[in-house]
C-alpha cells in the first residue's frame, strides 16, 4: 500500500455523501440538493459547507469520531493487500463475519453463501453489485481508515462494494475501484478502527454532546444559479426538513 496523492477533506466529504444520497432522510429536498453533491465545486466553501452539513444529517456520529489530525490520501492498492484490509464492524456484517472482520475471510462466506439456495437479501444486494461492477463505467470511491500505510486498514465507507469486488477477477477490481484513506498516528482512539472501553466511552460522550445535531442543519444555505454563479438565500421550508435531523 503506497500513498500516491493528498485528497482534501471537502472531497472525501463528498464521496462520502454521495454513496450516501440515495437514503430515505435526504428524500424531502433531493432534488433541490443533487446538483451540488453528484456535480461539486470543491473550490466553493459555502458549497463545501453545505455538503458537510448534509452529510453529518447521517454520519456525523461517525465523522466526529476521526481525529483531528487524520489526513487523507489516495493509495496505490494491489488486491493481495485485501488481507490488511477490515470491514465495517456493524450491522448484517457482525453476523457474517463471527467475529473475523478480515475482508478475505468475509468474502470467503459470502461466496459460499452466494453458491447456495435460498440466498438472503444481503447476499442478493452483493450478487447485484457484482452484476454492476462487471460493467464499464466510473471508478467507485472506497474510504478507510488507518494508522499508516504499513498496518491494516479499516472500511469507514463502502464495505459492500470492497467485498463484491473481491468476488470478481483481481483486474476488475482495479479498474472498479478508487481507495482513499485517512491516517493518523491517533487512529487507534477511534473506535472504529478499534474497539476499546475508551474509544466506546469517547463516543458515547459525543453522542449526547451532539444529541442535537445542530452541524447538520441546512437551513443557512440555498444554491440558486445567477448569471451562472451561485447565490445565497434562505431555503423554504427548509425550518421543517432540518428539525427531522435532530
Amino acid at each position: 500500500m503506497k500513498k500516491l496523492c493528498r485528497i482534501t477533506e471537502e472531497e472525501v466529504i463528498s464521496e462520502f455523501l454521495k454513496a450516501e444520497f440515495y437514503q430515505v432522510e435526504y428524500d424531502p429536498d433531493r432534488t433541490q440538493f443533487e446538483s451540488i453533491v453528484y456535480d461539486p465545486d470543491l473550490s466553493d466553501p459555502e458549497e463545501n459547507a453545505l455538503r458537510r452539513a448534509l452529510l453529518f444529517r447521517r454520519r456525523g456520529h461517525m465523522w466526529r469520531e476521526l481525529p483531528p489530525d487524520t489526513q487523507w490520501w489516495e493509495i496505490d492498492f494491489r488486491p493481495e493487500e485485501s488481507e490488511r484490509v477490515n470491514v465495517f464492524p456493524r450491522a448484517q456484517w457482525r453476523g457474517l463475519a463471527r467475529g473475523n472482520f478480515n475482508s478475505l475471510h468475509v468474502a470467503a462466506e459470502l461466496r459460499s453463501q452466494c453458491s447456495g439456495p435460498n440466498p438472503s437479501p444481503f447476499v442478493l444486494k452483493i450478487q447485484a453489485l457484482c452484476s454492476l461492477m462487471r460493467q464499464e463505467g466510473p471508478r467507485s470511491t472506497i474510504l478507510l481508515i488507518g494508522v499508516d500505510e504499513s498496518r491494516r486498514v479499516t472500511l469507514l465507507e463502502g464495505n459492500h462494494r470492497f467485498v463484491a469486488a473481491l468476488l470478481l477477477p483481481r483486474e476488475l477490481m482495479l479498474k472498479r475501484l478508487r481507495l482513499v484513506c485517512g491516517f493518523s498516528p491517533l487512529m487507534e482512539n477511534c473506535c472504529w478502527y478499534k474497539t476499546s472501553f475508551s474509544s466506546l466511552a469517547r463516543y458515547l460522550k459525543n453522542r449526547i454532546k451532539y444529541i442535537r445535531n445542530e452541524e447538520a442543519d441546512v437551513s443557512r444555505w440555498v444554491l440558486l444559479p445567477v448569471r451562472g454563479a451561485k447565490a445565497r438565500a434562505p431555503i423554504p421550508g427548509a425550518a421543517t426538513s432540518s428539525a427531522k435531523t435532530k
